[in-house]
């Protein structure tokens, strides 16, 4: 076997870990950003944990059929950028879809979102869900507001009493 078509064969390889391994992975149309903007992408990407690269679509394809998510073939014509998560499910879409609101030439044109795909709706949806750390105050917040009632009742009938007595 030729030494290019295994390289070519261990890339299809580890495109398909990636998106098994991923809990979120956006392909996105990069046409039109230039340098400068493809390089603050990339970074904003990257301090969001997200891994964001650009393989040749018909190693993609292949990976795609090895990573069973065929529905993604649609995407996969022109030129593709990848970028794939595997901590944040949130994080990949809420970068892209802010850093898209600025620049218009960045289009989303599919994602994987735990191992289902997701259309374009589904993923700017996810992009407008607070972040985990905003959930997960939220959610405290609704756990501590019967103690906090009872607390201020507890109070206030403590305070009527304290004025009947005096």
């Amino acid at each position: 076997m030729s030494k290019v078509l295994e390289q070519k064969k261990q890339v299809v390889e580890q495109i398909t870990e990636q998106f098994r391994g991923s809990k979120s992975t956006i392909i996105v149309d990069y046409r039109g950003l230039n340098v400068a903007e493809v390089t603050e992408l990339r970074k904003q990407l990257r301090e969001a944990g997200v891994e964001f690269k650009v393989y040749k679509n018909t190693l993609t394809r292949r990976a795609v059929e090895a990573a069973e998510l065929t529905g993604l073939n649609d995407a996969l014509t022109g030129p593709n950028a990848i970028a794939f998560s595997a901590d944040d499910v949130i994080a990949p879409a809420k970068v892209i879809s802010e850093f898209s609101k600025k620049h218009e030439a960045l289009e989303i044109k599919a994602g994987v979102v735990e191992g289902n795909i997701a259309t374009v709706e589904e993923i700017k949806a996810i992009a407008d869900l607070p972040s985990r750390e905003g959930l997960l105050s939220m959610l405290l917040s609704v756990l501590q507001a019967p103690i906090r009632n009872l607390a201020l009742a507890t109070k206030a009938v403590a305070d009527q009493k304290e004025e009947q007595g005096a």
